[in-house]
């Protein structure tokens, strides 16, 4: 595993081993950052992340190696945290970015009564894990942590639907490779 793009480029990130920890391949990482961009690489320029269920960190150190200002890693595993820690260390990183060493909810209701506004918001949990994907949609939908132009991206097995509407929050697109998929999802207007 390795940093894509960017300042970090081709820079290795270390990953645990366990079904629970279940990086996102760089190939699908690629395409997350190639859709979000647009052929336009500046649009991650200062853009402030939240990488809930974060994992190693590979998507939000992919974000700052991008340009995003700042990233928000919210983990409850111990484990997780720590080789978090060891990527961040390895591109000696020292600012920029956040680590919550608590649960999803917790994480994100903390980053809320902190006032923050998010950009966009990856949700990354445990494939086995459905009912969170849900949880978290539901919570995102009504939570002020989205902005009108947010965007929420959640990695999920390609035979697992999570929902295409929470609320106000819809679902705009999908992208299926391999046994990935990303939906994506933002604020509709009616």
């Amino acid at each position: 595993m390795r940093v894509i793009a960017g300042r970090y480029r081709s820079r290795p990130l270390r990953s645990l081993c366990g079904m629970d920890v279940r990086p996102t391949t760089d190939r699908l990482r690629e395409t997350l950052f190639n859709v979000l961009t647009a052929g336009n690489p500046a649009t991650l320029e200062g853009s402030l992340w939240i990488d809930v269920y974060a994992g190693t960190g590979a998507v939000g150190i992919e974000a700052l190696s991008r340009g995003a200002g700042k990233v928000i890693f919210v983990e409850s595993s111990a484990a997780a945290v720590k080789i978090i820690g060891q990527n961040l260390n390895s591109l000696r990183l020292k600012s920029g970015f956040e680590v919550l060493p608590t649960s999803a909810l917790q994480g994100l209701r903390r980053v809320e009564a902190d006032s923050v506004c998010a950009d966009i918001i990856f949700l990354d949990p445990p494939y086995r894990m459905e009912q969170a994907y849900r949880d978290m949609l539901r919570f995102l939908a009504g939570s002020a942590l989205l902005k009108p132009s947010s965007i929420v991206i959640a990695e999920h097995h390609k035979k697992f639907d999570p929902g295409g509407k929470f609320g106000s929050l819809a679902r705009y697109r999908t992208l299926q490779q391999g046994d990935a998929a990303l939906s994506f999802y933002r604020r509709s207007s009616a």
